[in-house]
């Protein structure tokens, strides 16, 4: 499969990360069990999942802060599993902005090119090229407090990538930020990526940033990654249970169902038709995403190739350019995303749901594994 590559790289600064067998536990806790990632040079990386799940030990271990208790990382085509992190050419941009409040915002931008010993010359050049390329030129006389949020959250990222580092570890930069800001900073870290070239390793619970921005997804879980894809393909062809449960806002709904060996599905409101074959005959779960359901009122003609059933509407919210229809089906709800205004649904109300056959999931139970 092939990614993406960026229009502008220089070699000092660009660098592929291979973690082999990666395992490290604190005490008791398996924080990553047998990670294998490997991220190719000059590409915009993903790490998503939930709090808890590895994501920021998966950095730390890159970055040298943690040592692995198994495995090896490898950093451009080095083993750097047992170099200090001051030795790996790797720079990190936390979720706190970790400023100096009495220096200017040159002084945070050059402060670890000093501690470097990196020449005044190219000190100069480097914070000038950083702020030009990060928006933020006209603040560089200025304190930190004097700052905007979004325009401390630049600065925070200027102070990794003035390093001109190999690779650049980004921990939930944005998780703090109001919508609005983290909406424009999402264009603004593309950009930024488009332009510099570098590899960058990107970690957030938030799965509208992990579809928006990087090249792929790696979908963690209790320290093990359970998909590693583009975002568009873990959207729509999740693998496992968990994924398909994460990764999608509306979530994906879920009811319980059997499938004989023919695969015909059977729920308490609908039968369907499928093509999965690899699924053994028996219960099993089945799920469809809000978006691929069509609500329209009783009585309406469905077409001859969906699945159509009755339900009837438990609760509507509106949210602007669509409503979030809530539908009880039997002792189960369901939501579905209803954008035409020109048919308005009322509580209690009886409505036809239908959907196309292939945008439905079929997962094990056991394996949790998605056909």
């Amino acid at each position: 499969m092939t990614h993406p590559r960026p229009t502008r790289r220089t070699p000092q600064s660009v660098a592929e990360v291979h973690l082999r067998d990666v395992a490290k536990a604190f005490g008791p806790t398996q924080a990553l069990d047998g990670v294998e990632l490997r991220v190719e040079d000059g590409e915009f990386f993903c790490l998503l999942g939930p709090s808890g799940v590895g994501k920021t030990t998966l950095l730390r271990t890159i970055a040298g802060v943690e040592r692995p208790d198994r495995g090896e990382v490898w950093i451009g085509g080095r083993d750097v599993t047992h170099l200090p992190p001051a030795e790996r050419d790797v720079a990190m941009v936390f979720e706190t902005y970790a400023l100096y409040p009495h220096l200017t915002v040159w002084e945070n931008l050059a402060y670890p090119l000093k501690e470097r010993r990196v020449p005044q010359t190219e000190i100069k050049r480097r914070v000038e090229r950083t702020a030009e390329l990060l928006g933020i030129t006209h603040t560089l006389g200025r304190p930190p407090q004097t700052l905007s949020g979004g325009e401390m959250q630049r600065v925070a990222v200027g102070r990794a990538i003035v390093r001109e580092a190999q690779v650049y570890l980004f921990d939930e930069p944005l998780s703090h930020l109001d919508a609005q800001l983290r909406e424009h900073m999402r264009a603004e870290l593309k950009r930024l990526h488009r332009e510099m070239g570098s590899t960058l390793i990107y970690a957030t619970p938030d799965q509208l940033e992990a579809m928006t921005m990087p090249d792929r997804v790696a979908v963690l879980r209790a320290g093990s990654i359970v998909q590693c894809d583009p975002p568009l393909e873990v959207y729509l062809r999740p693998k496992r249970l968990f994924v398909a449960r994460y990764v999608g806002e509306p979530p994906m709904n879920f009811l319980q169902a059997e499938i004989d060996a023919a695969g015909e599905v059977q729920t308490a409101a609908f039968a369907c038709r499928t093509e999965t074959r690899d699924i053994a005959a028996g219960v099993c779960l089945v799920g469809v995403r809000p978006e691929d359901l069509t609500v329209t009122p009783a009585g309406s003609a469905a077409p001859p190739d969906v699945v159509s059933f009755a339900a009837d509407v438990y609760a509507v919210e509106m949210c602007g350019d669509y409503d979030l229809v809530t539908l009880a089906v039997g002792d189960d709800h369901m939501k579905a995303i209803a954008a035409d205004h020109s048919t308005r649904f009322a509580t209690g109300q009886t409505v036809n749901v239908s959907f196309v056959p292939d945008r439905l999931y079929v997962i094990d139970p056991v394996t949790e594994r998605v056909a």
